[in-house]
């Protein structure tokens, strides 16, 4: 799928991470991509994220209960009429129409970009007000959805008690559009939103982006780096003095460890590799992708003999870091390829694009780097062609 009309150009000056905007169908030809009767199916199967949020009265409030699946097939119909939502995460992993959605927003780095979770509710259905702490925009897929936002919340913003969901205490909205299909709507970081079906088969489709902490950063950075040093990297001094006080910590003893620690962590190339592997590690890193019968170089000759497409697998993540004009590091799915000239160009393309045609005359190292990526499953020919 693809824009016809949206200036990505004036989107990034003046919403992105600032303030909501609303996108009128900008799509040259919208069409829903999922069934609703497809999103339940894949909410029973094991291995698959998902949730159902059923609205219940107690007294005079309004209460959202949540059940995790995986669900019994026999469950939808059961739930009655009273408003509910069903939650699937990381549909794109799985169904291709859905990951399609991701091209036209591929302004946004794909380091920045984590998954399509796709919702379907009933009238009146929804997730109640809370709020993010990234971006997303919101596509609406099949129906109507009305969507509320408010102001900015913080850490310090009170939340309803709730086991499962973040509810806010207390919203007031101050923008209210109601989108129909194909309609998007963008919400930055901590803004306060609220979305409501408006009659039955609503789906959307969120797209959301990846923002990882300062806590986070540090404590897997640090993770990483105690896990690479050895037991005898310790504290010296050779040069030790007597002191006046032996009670004291002296300014020379602090300097020295604070500076064993810095000189660990402030190693930007050690980190701009740990970053590549974090970053791309599939987010569901317990499934298999790989072929049932490993490839070897001679097995793919036929596939760039005859121009047939490599496609990414679209559960797998692609990245690199340029280190020169001559080298660069690829990251995929958590495996780190370190990328020298005649490989470049490859590596860029790859990360570029959902697929790929590769010259026949291609170096050995690209053949030998396509088949790694294939036995890892992360890439695989269209059998199809």
């Amino acid at each position: 799928m693809q824009f016809s009309h949206f200036d990505i150009d004036l989107f990034l000056s003046d919403y992105w991470q600032k303030k909501p905007l609303l996108i009128k169908n900008p799509w040259m030809s919208w069409s829903n991509p999922l069934e609703p009767d497809e999103l339940a199916g894949m909410a029973c199967e094991t291995g698959v994220e998902s949730r159902l949020i059923m609205q219940a009265r107690d007294g005079a409030n309004d209460v959202l209960k949540v059940e995790h699946g995986p669900l019994a097939e026999t469950r939808f119909g059961q739930l009655g009429k009273a408003p509910w939502t069903l939650l699937v995460q990381a549909v794109d992993h799985a169904v291709p129409d859905v990951a399609a959605l991701i091209a036209p927003f591929r302004f946004i780095p794909n380091w920045r970009i984590d998954d399509v979770m796709v919702s379907y509710a009933t009238d009146q259905g929804g997730v109640g007000a809370h709020f993010d702490q990234y971006d997303v925009f919101l596509i609406q897929g099949l129906g109507k959805r009305c969507w509320q936002v408010g102001g900015l919340c913080t850490a310090d913003t009170p939340l309803l008690p709730h086991e499962d969901l973040r509810l806010l205490d207390s919203f007031e909205a101050t923008n209210e559009w109601v989108l129909e299909p194909g309609d998007i709507l963008y919400v930055p970081p901590g803004i306060a939103h609220n979305g409501i079906a408006v009659g039955d088969d609503c789906m959307t489709y969120s797209i959301g982006l990846r923002a990882p902490s300062r806590s986070e950063l540090i404590e897997d950075w640090s993770d990483h780096l105690v896990g690479e040093m050895q037991d005898d990297d310790r504290y010296g001094d050779p040069d030790l003095r007597v002191q006046d006080n032996p009670g004291e910590i002296s300014a020379q003893a602090l300097a020295d460890m604070h500076a064993m620690i810095t000189e660990a962590v402030q190693d930007r190339d050690a980190f701009a590799r740990w970053f590549g592997q974090y970053n791309s590690t599939r987010k569901n890193p317990d499934i298999e992708w790989e072929p049932e019968d490993p490839v070897q170089v001679e097995d793919i000759s036929a596939f760039l003999a005859y121009d047939v497409p490599l496609f990414r697998n679209s559960a797998s993540r692609f990245s690199f870091i340029r280190q020169s004009e001559v080298t660069l590091l690829l990251f995929v799915d958590g495996q780190c390829f370190a990328c020298s000239e005649d490989m470049m160009a490859f590596a860029e393309q790859l990360c570029a694009q959902e697929h790929i045609i590769i010259d026949p005359e291609v170096p050995g190292s690209v053949t030998a780097l396509i088949v790694t990526l294939i036995n890892q499953g992360s890439v695989a020919f269209d059998q199809e062609d």
